[in-house]
């Protein structure tokens, strides 16, 4: 059960305790002074049951009425060209569609539902599909939560009981935690997921302005999570700090193989950062894909295709020509529409941009191969109000 506002809440107990520790049992003075700068730069307002209510109610009326005409085949099921090296053309496996049974008990007691899943991530472990979803009370609205449901042949999908596995705890998710990235590693899992909070007039803003950012009211967040398991998730905090995201940053796009596991390349894994950040190109490096360092580095240019990058949706390792990555990524083009393109790279050379292509599957949390093809999947397709995610396979030649 979730507090009623107060003057001490759990969330700010944690920050007072984690900020004790550092000072008082660190040994590095580095470390202690970025946990003093990390506690002030959290944002303070407060996760209680009225402004968790208020956020629901506020994504109750929430309408987009460009999500609600975005079709998944008017960028996956046919390209215009389509070399060896590109992924796709996709079409839909209707045996393999999606659909909730029932809502989810609600942890923060405010009376939560939802009426749209979308924006999932796959990963597969032996004849098992686990795909990891955001849900929400509208399509494309706030307030979301994240699930996960399996899938294996025979026995179709089965929703956790433990769903949601991810929702707001700790005030810069007080808006939403959505738009899940599941990694599998030698020792685990590592979820990646957005974190929505109020930024106007945060002192966050004050210190981190960003012109650029796509909703100066809101911050948006990228945070990590790790897991044994699957079903439960250790909250790790921030992976991209505001240094870099400037309050607004998504993508934490990992090169991954067609299993979900995360891949190394020159002994570290990479993280492509696109949406926000002011407007800069940044690159991640981790060794634990926990604790991320990050430096501004183009990877991607557009003149050929014309238009503006709108955000990568994942990087696949091991499809096409060997040793290649495949960005997928979402852009408007020189008309104005919105449209999917792929780009091509050498593993040994992550940052060269070798081809472009148009068309991609958007597939946000990443495309798997699970029973002979290659899959992802996306619930935009839905109508409204329509709990459905469909899945879409390869195409074979």
């Amino acid at each position: 059960m979730f507090p009623q506002s107060c003057c001490l809440k759990k969330s700010n107990v944690k920050r007072w305790t984690t900020l004790f520790d550092a000072v008082v049992f660190s040994t590095d003075p580095a470390a202690t002074a970025a946990a003093i700068r990390h506690f002030w730069r959290m944002p303070m307002e407060q996760l209680s049951t009225e402004g968790l209510r208020a956020s629901y109610e506020a994504a109750l009326r929430h309408s987009d009425p460009l999500t609600d005409r975005i079709s998944t085949d008017q960028f996956s099921h046919r390209y215009p060209e389509n070399p060896g090296w590109a992924v796709g053309p996709f079409t839909r496996d209707e045996s393999l569609t999606f659909r909730p049974q029932g809502q989810w008990e609600d942890p923060t007691r405010i009376g939560w539902t939802s009426s749209s899943v979308f924006n999932p991530s796959l990963i597969v472990e032996g004849d098992a599909l686990h795909m990891f979803y955001r849900a929400s009370p509208r399509k494309e609205s706030t307030a979301s939560r994240i699930g996960l449901a399996t899938y294996t042949a025979g026995n179709g999908w089965s929703d956790s009981s433990a769903n949601p596995i991810v929702f707001p705890t700790t005030d810069d998710e007080l808006l939403s935690c959505e738009d899940p990235k599941v990694y599998r590693t030698d020792d685990g899992y590592v979820l990646f997921y957005n974190g929505i909070w109020h930024a106007a007039g945060s002192a966050e803003a004050e210190e981190f302005p960003s012109p650029g950012y796509p909703i100066t009211s809101l911050g948006c967040d990228i945070k990590v999570a790790t897991s044994t398991d699957l079903v439960h998730w250790e909250k790790r905090g921030l992976a991209v700090p505001y240094e870099i995201s400037r309050l607004w940053a998504k993508g934490a796009v990992i090169p991954r193989d067609l299993n979900g596991r995360a891949i190394r390349i020159g002994g570290e894994y990479l993280m492509y950062l696109s949406e926000g950040c002011g407007g800069r190109s940044f690159v991640g490096r981790s060794q634990d894909l926990v604790s991320w360092s990050f430096a501004e580095q183009p990877y991607l240019d557009l003149s050929a295709l014309g238009g503006t990058l709108l955000e990568v949706s994942c990087a696949v390792t091991d499809h096409g020509d060997t040793g290649s990555i495949v960005l997928d990524f979402f852009y408007r083009d020189a008309s104005g529409e919105f449209a999917a393109a792929q780009a091509l790279y050498d593993i040994d050379a992550p940052f060269t941009q070798r081809a472009l292509n148009r068309g991609g599957s958007l597939s946000w949390g990443g495309l798997v191969r699970y029973d002979g093809s290659i899959l992802f999947a996306q619930g935009w397709d839905a109508p409204s109000g329509v709990r459905e995610m469909y899945l879409y396979r390869e195409a074979l030649a």
